[in-house]
């Protein structure tokens, strides 16, 4: 099994939005925000390769959006999907499965492109299985809360299913030995998160549970999240966990930290060593 980093560029979002009750005075010192108020946070994805499967975990924002929508989030793009991929020598057709940790559209925005007549979508890897929670599909389709019904677009979702490449799994499940997910619902419904043995050690892809290493301490949780108090109590078990069975954090959003390991101290949970993915393979 071999790890890479896939890089698609950034994003900014609302800082109270993304601290929640935790007063300015303290995030700021963390993530800075600018004029605005918005801070810069990391689209990045995951890559594994495991003997025939080539596993990639989120796809960020896409292309396939307007400049008016990029422009609300202010993307800019020293890198992109594809480009990152090339860097590790591969395109989108050789992806043979897609895992979403969720279908807001930062995470799975890239799941599908413009056709070539620009009238209609198609996926954007062609010859993957693309995996999602079953809980957590019905909750983004069937009748989506308006509390985050914006997050959840059609144009990133139906398309999707309409292709027959959709794989809807249910919580806690397994791809291979080394490969499997756990399951949080406080940020959203049926939220997944891989889990991956690697040569001893157990990386987990924390997604927006954990979206930053700012996020460690318990009572930094999204204002985002629909279930605050669910996401302090799930943050609190997985912990247990994580510092007995010493697992690294994989960080989708964070502009700086990739990973992350974990230590027990008088103030509660926090970061102990900070890690470039490639440091751990």
């Amino acid at each position: 099994m071999t790890l890479h980093t896939i890089d698609t560029g950034f994003f900014k979002l609302d800082g109270g939005s993304m601290f929640g009750v935790v007063p300015k005075s303290l995030w700021n010192k963390l993530n800075p925000a600018d004029e605005n108020n918005m801070c810069t946070w990391a689209l990045r994805c995951l890559l594994i390769e495991d003997g025939k499967r080539l596993y990639l975990i989120d796809n960020g924002l896409g292309e396939k959006q307007g400049e008016k929508f990029f422009g609300f989030y202010y993307r800019s793009n020293p890198t992109t999907l594809e480009k990152s991929l090339a860097e590790k020598g591969y395109a989108f057709s050789d992806i043979t499965d897609v895992i979403l940790t969720h279908l807001h559209f930062d995470h799975c925005g890239g799941s599908v492109k413009w056709n070539s007549r620009r009238d209609g979508y198609e996926t954007a890897f062609p010859n993957a299985t693309y995996w999602v929670n079953e809980k957590h599909w019905d909750w983004a389709t069937v009748k989506p809360n308006v509390r985050e019904k914006a997050s959840f677009l059609n144009e990133n979702i139906f398309p999707i299913e309409e292709s027959g490449q959709l794989k809807k799994i249910p919580s806690g499940y397994s791809f291979s030995n080394e490969l499997d997910v756990l399951i949080s619902n406080g940020h959203s419904d049926g939220v997944q998160m891989p889990r991956i043995n690697y040569k001893g050690k157990t990386i987990v892809y924390v997604t927006d549970m954990i979206p930053s290493s700012c996020h460690v301490p318990v009572p930094y949780v999204m204002g985002y999240d629909i279930r605050p108090l669910i996401t302090m109590q799930e943050k609190e078990e997985f912990y247990k966990t994580a510092l007995s069975e010493n697992y690294i954090l994989f960080f989708e959003h964070d502009p700086i930290v990739e990973c992350c390991t974990l230590q027990m101290t008088e103030k509660g949970v926090r970061v102990k060593d900070k890690l470039l993915l490639r440091e751990i393979c």
